[in-house]
């Protein structure tokens, strides 16, 4: 081999060695970037984590809103959740891995780590659902109803041979009549709940309540809320058939429940298919010349027999008076004179139920047998049984409260609160020491009433109960009413003019046009202001008034009550400001309405509803109002502050709901007479100042408040809660009333990092918050310890905390270092079920060393992202066979 290519050969075998030295260098300077930025990259990873677990919380938070029976989650939605909670798992398993790693081989997993922070952002872009979460759910076909037990073999005959119509396919149409009170709505309803278990022959079941007051908007607004079907407003009637016409063709088996029907409907106005085999309607109705007219097959609800009208009188009065001598042929006469009408029996034995005197038996059989008065609309009979349980309520304050009742549009859903207030503000319900006790005597009156079967419970919620009035008592009302010109009544009627001149009687003492939502003006231009000089109460609510003239209000002296809530009024006439024995002014809901004219004059009244307006300010002359018992300013977001000097002036206050409006603590701090306080202090201070308020209270309070930053963390359960949000909480203590159920803190800063965080809280009495129920503490840094042993509240149901990077035990060991594995100290927490723990990277245990938490109903313990988390010392009972954790 020559000597020069010797001397190529080794040229580029150094060459080649360099080249595989640079590579390998670059190999090490790269997996160092990468051990020096993995931290980096896994804070980006956790920050955008938490952001797209924010994001799943609010979907589920408008999965709650969307979701109903009709409707099912949408497949994508579905997906995503899942796409969501497997990537939660892999960054688990991922910090697990990264975390076992030796030092030198940590920046092995950066590339992992950067292929999850793309599939997170990827899932947070998908995760912006702008079309909504929910679509129609196939398997739901119409709503469940309430019903009662049908009493007679008449009644079960009438409910068989109309579901022998509904089976069979040449029958289209089915009319079920018979006289008001009979029970063919009853007898509907129970075939309604059985027709939603036949899936196989029927798409829907659409049930609505007609009425006399039947328009064919309405209809059709009631129709499209059964199917699904959104109108927007601006569509006319045609259009409407339209969408509707469309919507049935192509659910082509319904059944079409139109209930208490009064006249001739036009199909194609309204929007329903011709009938075919498949489809029904079924109507009840009073009128047998309407069946004939459209149709139908007609099948007649006749009253009860005798003895089964005398059973059902026995069920309701009860079977005891059958003890008493000498009353049987007594209350037989009295059940023979309810003319065999379910709901006549119920009426008339609902007075009657609970009293034994022979004297009163008789009395009342022959009020019911003198009875000649009688009302369109209602037949003979049926109105002499219920005005006798109108005169038998004796007492004129019940009578009055019963009739008010009839104010409200038909088959309207009155809440129970709503109604008291009313009464109240009218001087019905008379006033006592606390909002609490006439609350408690309009409860006493609504049970009287509901008793006397002269109103009906709808619905009960965890905020109260509705009540409704059945169309034949709401008629009965109105005839008692006309018996002197007093009431002018023409709620819920669709009317799209304002009543004429002659209407407007200057003996008039109440008028309610309420829910006439197409009627924008209260009288012609060209005609005087009403001059009703004796007229009390005005209730013009959800009226479409978008203006009210000047002097509308020039000759209404007398006027106490004044309703002109949900309008899209913009500005009041300054007339208003003269209505000087005012006690009740409510302008709750009208969105456009920015300013209010002087109040000042306004100095006796009670109550003063601005909730949900766009006013900037308060009413001008507001802190004149010194007998004002209810101020209600939520929702009004243009309202940041209430200024100072007002409130404090309102000593007579009993409610004050201003939502999230700031008040201040020295402002509420002397009002003794405050049972119910709703609002937003701006930080602790504030809050001590009106917590000390309450230790001599004698009355139970009721409080919803926050401190510090705007927007609800939560949804709450009880009426007794605070939130702390953004607030800086020091070394001061922090006072809460001893009988709070419920205590929210987030972002807040917490200087505890040598105690514990309750150790800052103390009841304005003594006791260790057995009320507290539920506890919740996110996003808050800088503590350690919640719980020292002794201070942990017994009778919490859900205990949540989230995202607290620092926090290492829930309840803390008070035990010394050498006592420690010796004792075992036993936290019971008998009502805890819910306990969740996400987020918590320096968790170590749930208790200190010596501690154990007996929970003996706990259903659900959620543990994500503790990842210190060894010990989790839970004595559950119901798992004898096994060692507790």
């Amino acid at each position: 081999m020559n000597a020069f290519l010797v001397s190529n050969i080794l040229h580029v075998m150094q060459h080649s060695g360099l080249i595989a030295m640079d590579y390998v260098l670059n190999k090490i300077d790269q997996h160092l970037d990468n051990h020096r930025n993995l931290d980096q990259h896994m804070n980006d990873l956790k920050r955008k984590l938490k952001d797209l677990d924010g994001l799943k919380e609010d979907t589920e938070s408008q999965m709650s809103t969307e979701l109903r029976p009709t409707k099912k989650l949408k497949t994508v939605v579905q997906v995503w959740l899942e796409n969501v909670e497997r990537i939660n798992g892999e960054v688990r398993e991922l910090v697990g891995r990264i975390g076992e790693s030796r030092a030198l081989t940590r920046g092995f997993h950066t590339d992992d780590v950067l292929k999850r922070i793309r599939e997170v952002e990827e899932l947070i872009q998908q995760g912006k659902f702008h079309e909504g979460l929910v679509v129609d759910n196939p398997q739901w076909i119409g709503q469940v109803l309430s019903t009662t037990t049908l009493s007679g073999e008449d009644a079960k005959a009438c409910m068989e041979e109309i579901w022998h119509c509904l089976m069979d396919d040449e029958v289209l149409k089915i009319g079920v009549w018979g006289m008001g009170g009979v029970g063919k709505t009853s007898i509907l309803k129970v075939i309604n709940n059985q027709l939603l278990k036949e899936t196989a022959k029927f798409d829907i079941v659409i049930w609505v309540t007609v009425s006399k007051q039947m328009s064919i908007a309405k209809l059709q607004k009631d129709i499209a809320s059964k199917i699904g079907v959104t109108f927007n407003g601006d569509e006319d009637e045609t259009t409407r058939a339209g969408m509707l016409f469309e919507t049935l063709s192509q659910k082509s088996r319904f059944v079409l429940i139109l209930d208490d029907l009064w006249n001739k409907i036009s199909f194609e106005i309204i929007g329903i298919p011709e009938l075919c085999a498949g489809s029904k309607l079924v109507l009840t109705t009073r009128s047998f010349d309407l069946c004939r007219q459209l149709c139908c097959r007609v099948i007649k609800v006749n009253p009860l027999e005798e003895r089964h009208a005398w059973n059902l009188f026995l069920e309701k009065v009860g079977w005891d008076i059958l003890n008493i001598p000498g009353l049987e042929p007594i209350a037989k006469s009295i059940a023979k004179r309810c003319a065999g009408l379910p709901l006549a029996i119920v009426t008339v034995a609902g007075c009657m139920r609970g009293i034994d005197n022979l004297s009163e038996w008789r009395n009342a059989l022959r009020e019911l047998s003198v009875y000649k008065k009688s009302v369109h609309g209602l037949e003979d009979d049926v109105f002499h049984q219920l005005r006798f349980s109108y005169d038998h309520l004796k007492d004129q304050k019940l009578q009055q409260c019963f009739l008010s009742c009839a104010l409200y549009p038909e088959d309207f859903i009155i809440k129970e609160k709503v109604l008291i207030q009313f009464w109240i503000a009218e001087g019905i319900v008379e006033e006592m020491d606390s909002r609490q006790a006439e609350f408690d005597r309009g409860c006493t009156i609504i049970n009287r009433l509901l008793n006397n079967c002269l109103l009906e419970v709808s619905t009960v919620t965890k905020y109260g109960r509705h009540v409704k009035m059945h169309d034949l008592v709401r008629d009965m009302a109105l005839h008692i009413t006309s018996e002197k010109p007093r009431f002018f009544v023409k709620a819920g009627m669709r009317l799209t003019r304002p009543p004429d001149v002659q209407e407007w009687s200057e003996d008039l003492e109440k008028v309610s046009l309420m829910g006439n939502w197409e009627l924008e003006i209260l009288y012609p231009l060209e005609m005087s202001p009403p001059k009703c000089s004796m007229l009390t109460t005005l209730l013009l609510s959800d009226c479409g008034i978008m203006s009210i003239p000047e002097g509308f209000f020039n000759h209404m002296h007398g006027l106490k009550i004044l309703d002109l809530s949900k309008n899209p009024i913009m500005s009041l006439p300054h007339s208003i400001s003269n209505l000087k024995i005012l006690t009740r002014l409510s302008l709750a809901r009208c969105l456009n309405l920015k300013k209010v004219p002087s109040l000042s004059n306004l100095q006796v009244l009670k109550e003063l509803d601005l909730e949900a307006t766009n006013i900037k300010s308060v009413p001008h002359g507001m802190k004149n109002m010194l007998s004002l018992k209810y101020l209600n300013l939520s929702w009004s977001r243009n309202l940041i502050v209430i200024p100072n000097g007002i409130l404090s002036r309102l000593s007579c206050l009993q409610e004050l709901i201003v939502g999230e409006t700031l008040i201040r603590g020295e402002e509420v701090h002397g009002l003794n007479k405050l049972e119910i306080l709703e609002g937003r202090f701006h930080d602790l201070h504030n809050l001590n100042m009106y917590v000390q308020t309450l230790h001599d209270r004698e009355e139970p309070c009721e409080y919803q408040i926050r401190v510090g930053e705007r927007g609800r963390v939560v949804t709450f359960n009880s009426r007794k809660y605070i939130e702390l949000c953004g607030c800086n909480i020091y070394s001061n203590q922090i006072m809460l009333p001893h009988d709070i159920k419920e205590l929210y803190i987030k972002k807040c800063y917490l200087d505890c990092s040598e105690e514990h965080l309750f150790s800052r809280f103390i009841p304005v009495s003594l006791g260790n918050f057995s009320s507290l129920k539920f506890f919740q503490i996110s996003d808050c840094r800088n503590t350690k310890k919640l719980f020292p042993p002794n201070c942990v509240p017994p009778n919490l149901q859900q205990l949540r905390v989230r995202n607290c990077d620092e926090l290492e035990e829930l309840i803390a060991s008070e035990l010394e270092s050498e006592e420690r594995g010796m004792v075992t100290v036993e936290i019971s927490l008998p009502k805890l079920k819910q306990l969740e723990l996400i987020d918590l990277p320096e968790l170590k245990s749930i208790c200190g060393v010596g501690v154990v938490m007996v929970c003996n109903s706990l259903e659900e313990i959620r543990v994500e992202d503790c990842l210190k988390l060894k010990r989790m010392p839970l004595n559950l009972p119901q798992l004898d066979s096994v060692q507790p954790s």
